[in-house]
């Protein structure tokens, strides 16, 4: 029996998981939450975190089974809470609700549970489950883990390229290398986001919105450009109104910033430009819980050799613009193989009629 109890618990946290999707693009900054509870192999109630201050989804999925949740078997993609945030805490009601069993993918990495919530669980003669399906949870929530785990949110670095590897001509122009498909797959990237960063240099060049233009209720995320002096003007289309909007200097004397947009002093790194570890600790003490990183070749560098790279998305467009295009990364000092960046693909696809590499930075020797 205990064999078939686990092999349905598969299958309602699949569900639970596929539900806790739903909020991908709008939990910001909370955890993407899905539950669901079973009562004789049959859901009574279900229900996903929305967004910060609504309804968890145990809440919901209470509600939702009424009094069919005593006896029955929840199974929740994370811990269920056990502090005071935004809304009281979900293991409250869950032990108000008296189910039977309490199924978590995951504990919660968050110091404010970290296990309390199941302790009060056990303590109240619920059955605790840990561990099904957790890693699909985790990989739901590694924005979340790590700014709770490193202090700091998870990193994406998108770049778009032509085949031999160049993101502009000479001149700059760049509009557009990649096609339609893909550019709506990057507007996805932006709104599963918490915020998008790029360079003062790319704001110059390429003026670009950085915002969702997708069908759909999409949460705008903040935008944050990396501008030691302050040189984007204020009529730059990544100050226009409906997100909030982060200028990041290590010049406190600079000028004053654009109306809506908050400056913020970051540390410099030996270039006197912003330190990139400093940028991304002070990130996720904000809250951010993953960053999507568009820019130009130097912050693209800078990046990949500062360590702070979690994943690359990478967009291979079919054609090929010449040896004295502008390159995909600027990464000084390599002058020797052992020195090369290597990737691990985790993912290779068509998007249109480009080519999306997913890749994470392999650690260790070559």
């Amino acid at each position: 029996m205990a064999g078939a109890d686990h092999v349905l618990a598969r299958s309602f946290m699949a569900r639970a998981l596929r539900l806790a999707e739903q909020g991908k693009a709008s939990t910001h900054p909370n955890p993407r939450v899905g539950c669901v509870i079973a009562r004789d192999g049959v859901i009574v109630g279900e229900g996903f975190h929305r967004r910060a201050g609504e309804a968890h989804a145990e809440v919901l999925a209470l509600r939702a089974a009424g009094g069919k949740a005593e006896g029955a078997e929840v199974y929740v993609t994370l811990e269920p809470c056990a502090h005071h945030g935004r809304t009281p805490p979900c293991v409250d009601a869950l032990i108000a609700a008296r189910p039977r069993r309490v199924w978590a993918a995951m504990q919660d990495p968050n110091p404010l549970v970290a296990g309390k919530g199941l302790d009060r669980l056990r303590a109240a003669g619920i059955e605790v489950e840990v561990g099904t399906l957790g890693e699909a949870a985790a990989a739901l929530n590694r924005g979340f883990i790590s700014r709770m785990s490193r202090g700091r949110p998870w990193v994406t670095l998108k770049l778009a390229a032509s085949l031999d590897g160049r993101t502009a001509m000479a001149s700059g122009e760049s509009q557009w290398i990649t096609g339609a498909a893909a550019r709506a797959d990057v507007h996805r990237l932006r709104g599963e986001a918490g915020a998008v960063l790029t360079s003062s240099a790319t704001v110059l060049a390429d003026d670009p919105r950085l915002s969702v233009r997708l069908d759909g209720d999409w949460r705008q995320p903040d935008r944050i450009v990396l501008d030691t002096h302050h040189r984007v003007p204020s009529t730059a289309k990544v100050w226009a109104e409906g997100a909030r909007r982060l200028l990041l200097s290590s010049d406190a004397a600079a000028a004053a910033p654009p109306a809506g947009v908050e400056a913020l002093t970051v540390a410099a790194d030996a270039s006197g430009q912003v330190d990139l570890h400093a940028a991304m600790d002070l990130l996720g003490r904000l809250e951010i819980n993953e960053v999507l990183v568009e820019c130009g070749p130097r912050l693209a560098g800078a990046f990949l050799q500062s360590g702070l790279t979690d994943e690359i998305v990478l967009y291979l467009a079919p054609s090929l613009l010449g040896h004295e295009a502008q390159p995909l990364a600027h990464l000084p000092g390599m002058v020797r193989l052992e020195q090369r960046v290597r990737l691990k693909p985790v993912d290779l696809r068509l998007i249109g009629e480009d080519i999306r590499v997913i890749a994470v930075l392999e650690k260790g020797e070559p």
